[in-house]
């Protein structure tokens, strides 16, 4: 008995598995407005930082969107920067920003 049981919930994992792989477990409405849609992020800040807003593309991260404005290394510390960037962007981290969305970022140009 124990072995019929365990026969048929591997089936059942397997047709699952190939169930998601094949079709989906997301309605097609729910996967297509996720993807045609660009997301806009624009925040007011409420600190005094001198920064500058620039729309994320591919490949880009925050060092290099800062150090693309300012054409230079950075001057400041990667840990400063990312303060900064938090401080303009409440809400938001460094490491999840999206590609197409708009971002204040600090510059350090001067």
């Amino acid at each position: 008995m124990k072995q019929l049981f365990g026969f048929l919930f591997a089936i059942l994992i397997i047709y699952v598995i190939y169930f998601d792989l094949t079709v989906g477990t997301l309605p097609a409405s729910f996967t297509q407005q996720h993807v045609d849609a660009k997301v806009e992020t624009t925040v007011k800040s409420k600190t005094d930082l001198p920064s500058f807003d620039a729309k994320v593309k591919p490949g880009e991260t925050v060092i290099s969107i800062v150090e693309h404005k300012i054409n230079k290394p950075l001057p400041v510390s990667i840990s400063h920067l990312i303060d900064d960037f938090r401080k303009l962007n409440p809400d938001q981290t460094p490491e999840k920003i999206k590609i197409g969305s708009t971002y204040h970022f600090p510059d350090y140009s001067k």
